[in-house]
């Protein structure tokens, strides 16, 4: 059996994971918490980095940042994962979704001001399979009506648009160490502040409300709830782990591009023919190797490659079920426009294995694809 995915180990976790121990240090920010948030400062070149329990609790705290209220909306793609939406639905807002472009599979920013009104208090961005989203024109309409600019990064660390790094362009920014994504630690993620004025108080919710920080600091003599917040705090063990993925983050996604690149190249004669369309890179985006998608002529034609390639042993899935067509999301959702691409998207795409370590499997899975269409 050839699996989907496959987590990557350095070889380090353990080591670190038995230094910590000995440190009698397991609740979170202690050196190894400290080591990765500035590690993240440094290499995505944010104003601070805060680890957290997951990518869907760094959303919760960019929705508290943001003051979300009842009623308030947030534009977003429906073509996402629920966390994405659920941050700022569990706060009252509305999630607006707007269609994706057919080139990226990513917000389609052209369609974006349309959907803006009134109640509208932010655009989150998804930069789906580790490509950037159109930032500059996504940054300029945030400007123009004085909006947030919250990215959803969880599969996209070292990615870049323009040589910046994809977390680090909106107010800010959020990464996903799930067990799925490049860089790991089981669960696991990381809010990026970019925007200086939510520093303060971001360390505030992350301590459940509290001003804990600053007594660890010695700024005030005793700590008190000050503000909203919750257990957005991992454990010292998940940062030791995560330590050692971060080392050899670069190395990581070289190898997930390496498989990437052999795909990407395998199925060039496919897509001649008329048979699939494969990922498109833009030019100003350099990506991380995260996900190898096809998408082929229909849905049916998508079932019957999962189905055959589970015949010969290979996992190879779906992805998202568009958020605007879930029970949940069709009555506490509002769709702008219409959703033709993302409909389309969601019935059509395939995603491949990519993991290092499949090197030793690739041809086997390009040949399937190939055997599929013969």
């Amino acid at each position: 059996m050839i699996p989907f995915s496959k987590p990557y180990l350095t070889g380090k976790e353990s080591g670190y994971i038995s230094e910590s121990l000995l440190q009698n240090k397991l609740s979170g920010d202690g050196e190894f918490t400290l080591n990765c948030s500035e590690w993240l400062v440094k290499n995505i070149k944010t104003n601070k980095a805060l680890l957290t329990n997951s990518c869907t609790a760094a959303l919760e705290m960019s929705s508290i940042l943001a003051d979300i209220k009842p009623g308030d909306e947030v534009i977003m793609p429906s073509y996402t994962f629920v966390s994405t939406a659920n941050a700022f639905v569990l706060r009252g807002a509305i999630p607006v979704f707007v269609d994706i472009r057919e080139d990226t599979q990513n917000l389609n920013e052209n369609l974006i001001e349309q959907a803006i009104s009134k109640k509208t208090k932010a655009i989150v961005p998804v930069h789906y399979a580790g490509v950037a989203c159109e930032m500059d024109s996504i940054q300029k309409i945030a400007k123009e009506y004085d909006l947030l600019v919250i990215e959803d990064a969880a599969q996209a660390i070292l990615s870049t648009y323009k040589n910046k790094m994809l977390g680090s362009i909106g107010d800010i920014g959020c990464f996903s160490f799930h067990d799925t994504k490049n860089i790991v630690s089981g669960e696991g993620g990381a809010i990026l502040i970019n925007n200086i004025n939510f520093a303060d108080r971001a360390e505030i919710i992350r301590e459940k409300g509290t001003n804990r920080k600053k007594f660890i600091d010695g700024v005030v003599d005793k700590y008190s709830w000050v503000d909203h917040g919750s257990s957005y705090l991992p454990s010292e063990l998940t940062a030791a782990f995560l330590f050692a993925q971060l080392e050899n983050a670069h190395l990581i996604n070289k190898k997930r591009l390496m498989i990437w690149n052999k795909y990407h190249e395998s199925f060039l004669d496919l897509e001649k023919k008329g048979l699939i369309s494969r990922p498109n890179i833009p030019s100003e985006c350099k990506h991380n190797g995260h996900m190898y998608y096809l998408i082929l002529n229909s849905e049916k034609a998508r079932n019957s490659l999962i189905q055959f390639f589970k015949k010969r042993g290979i996992v190879s899935v779906f992805h998202y079920i568009p958020l605007h067509s879930s029970p949940f999301g069709e009555k506490h959702s509002v769709i702008s426009g219409d959703l033709d691409i993302t409909n389309r998207t969601a019935s059509q795409l395939l995603r491949l294995p990519l993991w290092p370590g499949l090197e030793k499997d690739i041809e086997k899975v390009i040949q399937v694809v190939h055997d599929f269409f013969k």
